[in-house]
């Protein structure tokens, strides 16, 4: 049991016990103090009723007419009557014992004749305690309800307690490394604050768990990706030294090892940036010039790929952000469909925009990308089969979609009917710097 446990417990118990303890001994004092005057209120009323009763079968029933009323009236329930006649006799031979003033009269007959009436008070035992019943001790009931009130806060403090003592232990053990540590199907059919507090743990533990991964194998790809080219430099360096005749040769395939991490490493700079969050300056940009630029340029290097690429888009779009970012992700979208579309093939970039947002088509006619894999392809490094072997490390889409999100745009991927693979970016317009927005 943790301390919220003793501290809820020991705050509701005492809570209850009070409240309980202090209303029922009110009550207790309150019911003692009129529950006697309440009784000879009531025992009086009925006397009396009785009393009229018996009277109005006397004085015009007569003496038989009495007797026989009150031989029934036992059957009928209510107080005994008693009628003592001026012979001292009582009209059933029944024992007449002294009744207080209030529940005796006199009845005087047409002839003369004088009968008293009277109600004896009821035993002590009708009103349920007297007699051999005596009303229980004080502390009965009370421990009775401290009792419930104990055993009432230990479930409820338990209650509260085990889901928060279930979080701790998924906490301890995601610190220590067990990212799989799940919470919500321990939770039961709970359906409260805790209860989400859970699912939020969960849901937590999975992006972690996603992230971690993510970041391993980026570092297993990083490595893998950087061990090449140093392995390639080594066996230049190598070959040069058991043949200075190729020394020229050896020089120029380092360079092209060491341009080519260089640019690895200005990638990988890049995504780092982008996933810390960095900002950088930020400007008004006119994003249909910027983008017909960068279609221009990959329409030169497409031709001398023996492919085509036809840019589509019009007016003026205006927005402020980070030139850079959206230059390189527009850019990687659209020579990544150079790259991929096959011969003789065209590449479609249409351009549209209106007062909110500008959205970007760019298609080509590649082998295109499995149903599986289009989400994944803008990961870090992903390569699907049928591009494992293209030039490039995986990084452009990578760093396109972080680019985007930067300034609130998206992209997606969709295979066209045919083959093919076309990119939809949507990018929001800001009319004012992003501080001024914030």
């Amino acid at each position: 049991m943790g301390r919220l446990f003793w501290k809820s417990f020991v705050a509701l118990w005492l809570t209850l016990v009070l409240s309980v303890v202090t209303v029922g001994t009110a009550v207790w004092l309150y019911r003692g103090a009129d529950a006697a005057e309440a009784r000879n209120e009531v025992a009086a009323y009925r006397a009396n009723i009785a009393l009229d009763t018996v009277e109005s079968v006397l004085l015009h029933g007569g003496v038989p007419a009495a007797r026989q009323f009150l031989m029934r009236r036992p059957h009928r329930g209510g107080p005994a009557v008693l009628v003592v006649g001026p012979d001292g006799r009582e009209l059933l031979d029944r024992p007449s014992p002294p009744a207080p003033a209030e529940h005796t009269r006199r009845v005087h007959m047409a002839d003369g004749t004088e009968f008293t009436l009277s109600a004896p008070p009821p035993s002590p035992s009708a009103h349920g305690f007297g007699g051999k019943r005596k009303p229980p001790p004080l502390w009965l009931p009370i421990s009775t309800i401290v009792l419930a009130s104990l055993i009432f806060s230990a479930l409820l403090a338990w209650y509260v307690a085990k889901p928060i003592r279930l979080l701790k232990r998924a906490f301890d053990a995601t610190a220590d490394g067990a990212l799989d540590t799940r919470v919500a199907p321990l939770m039961g059919g709970r359906r409260d604050e805790i209860a989400d507090l859970g699912h939020d743990f969960d849901r937590m533990a999975a992006r972690l768990q996603a992230q971690i991964g993510a970041q391993r194998r980026l570092l297993h790809d990083v490595s893998h990706e950087l061990r090449s080219p140093l392995a390639r430099m080594q066996a230049a360096i190598g070959l040069g030294r058991q043949n200075p005749a190729q020394h020229e040769v050896m020089l120029e395939r380092i360079e092209r090892e060491s341009a080519r991490l260089d640019t690895l490493v200005g990638e990988l700079l890049t995504l780092s940036r982008l996933e810390a969050g960095a900002s950088g300056r930020a400007e008004r940009l006119e994003l249909v010039e910027l983008i017909a630029g960068i279609a221009d340029d990959a329409r030169f290097e497409a031709e001398a790929q023996g492919r085509q690429l036809t840019f589509s888009g019009e007016g003026e779009c205006w927005t402020w952000g980070q030139s850079e970012l959206i230059h390189r992700a527009f850019e990687n979208v659209i020579r990544n469909a150079v790259k991929y579309t096959a011969a003789d093939t065209e590449v479609e970039v249409h351009l549209t925009h209106s007062a909110e947002a500008l959205e970007l088509r760019v298609a080509d006619h590649g082998p295109g990308v499995p149903a599986d894999h289009l989400d994944a392809i803008f990961e870090p490094f992903h390569r699907c089969g049928t591009d494992a072997s293209a030039p490039g490390f995986g990084l452009g889409l990578a760093i396109a979609r972080r680019a985007l999100a930067a300034h609130g745009g998206q992209i997606t991927a969709r295979s066209r009917d045919g083959g093919g693979l076309e990119m939809l970016i949507r990018l929001p317009l800001r009319q004012h710097p992003p501080s001024a927005d914030a």
